[in-house]
């Protein structure tokens, strides 16, 4: 048994910590096929060197990714980040796409665990879009789809580009079968799932898809019962849920949920949800939701038991002022969606006492939240 020391803490490396053990077994051999007889560090077996390498802090993986490609192979890859995990090295950090002032440019910003900006991201490739969706899966921010202006018609689009957010540069993966826009989009177990939204010619779409990280290929799944679109969706429990937006079966919203079993690959439905949502995020096990019709109240579903119950917003004024939720820490933050509404960000612990949940946060966005995605790596 061997001991590295990182700072103050001495980390002991175990037989759990080996990339060769139980799940990492494939990480192994891939690393082993690509690079044979490149050790990481020269003197190390690769399953110390890796550890070594996971003790770097987060803000210094491009630098690492530019050493070598075996470096770079060995901080993209998933098995790194469970490595980190085991060395207690993970790092939260939270991404929000801004708007600046006259609506017309958008960057994404970065922000540690304790709020404080780190970094901007390059510019993200390809042409402005709307009614896109963005989803993290094995440390990656993925920008799905959504809606363009080409030759000065709108289209429905089928990009999806990824960042690596340990190498800091985007590049572009497989496109989805169907162009779509304004869609329900959410990791489970895993993998992707995009799901109705509008099409090529504006037609609602009933069809549903999954991408598998490790094959980088979209594949068709059981299509809805019914076409819907402007909607959302959640994973829990292993559980596909979407929620809101419009069906051609229901007239005006819809309150329908409709839930996919990823391991029997079937829908099923109730009536038990919300309808025009704005906002949405998961922390633990519940939903915080907040409806077009009143910003100021957010509507919080417990899945365990299939409940909701509504949480009073702290805020004054207009109650069509627009929020966007972000999550850092296990707590919930509340963006302000619109220009010029004065609200700072607000901070939420959903386990703190009664009457001392909400408090203000110093974290300040240098325009309006489009949406935000937290990042464990």
């Amino acid at each position: 048994m061997q001991a590295i020391v990182s700072g103050k803490k001495r980390i002991v490396v175990n037989q759990e910590m080996c990339f060769s053990k139980g799940n990492l077994d494939l990480g192994s051999r891939l690393l082993s096929e690509r690079f044979r007889d490149e050790p990481l560090i020269p003197g190390l077996s690769d399953d110390v060197a890796k550890l070594c390498l996971a003790l770097v802090p987060r803000a210094n993986f491009p630098s690492m990714g530019r050493v070598c490609k075996k470096w770079r192979f060995v901080v993209q890859s998933k098995e790194f980040i469970t490595v980190r995990r085991l060395a207690g090295m993970l790092e939260e950090w939270l991404y929000v796409l801004t708007m600046n002032a006259g609506g017309k440019e958008s960057h994404w910003e970065v922000m540690n665990c304790l709020g404080h900006k780190l970094s901007s991201l390059p510019p993200m490739p390809g042409p402005a879009k709307t009614g896109f969706k963005v989803v993290v899966v094995d440390g990656k921010l993925l920008v799905i789809a959504g809606c363009c202006m080409i030759n000065g018609s709108h289209a429905a689009s089928s990009d999806v580009y990824q960042f690596d957010t340990c190498l800091n540069s985007w590049s572009r993966l497989a496109d989805l079968k169907v162009a779509r826009y304004d869609f329900a989009c959410a990791e489970v177990n895993g993998l992707v799932y995009v799901v109705g939204g509008h099409g090529v010619d504006g037609e609602s779409l009933s069809s549903a898809e999954v991408y598998d990280p490790e094959t980088g290929l979209w594949t068709f799944i059981e299509s809805l019962r019914r076409p819907r679109w402007g909607c959302f969706a959640s994973s829990f429990n292993g559980k596909l849920y979407v929620m809101g937006g419009r069906s051609n079966f229901t007239i005006g919203n819809s309150k329908l949920v409709d839930v996919y079993n990823t391991q029997c690959g079937s829908w099923c439905g109730s009536k038990n949800g919300l309808t025009m949502v704005t906002a949405h995020v998961e922390v633990g096990q519940k939903l915080f939701c907040i409806e077009w019709k009143n910003q100021r109240k957010m509507s919080v579903f417990n899945a365990e038991d299939d409940t909701w119950e509504v949480v009073a917003l702290p805020l004054s004024g207009s109650s069509r002022a627009g929020f966007q939720f972000g999550k850092l820490s296990g707590k919930l933050l509340l963006f302000s969606s619109q220009e010029e509404t004065g609200h700072s960000t607000l901070l939420y612990d959903p386990e703190a006492a009664p009457g001392k949940q909400w408090k203000a946060s110093e974290i300040k966005l240098s325009g309006s939240c489009v949406c935000s995605v937290t990042i464990t790596a």
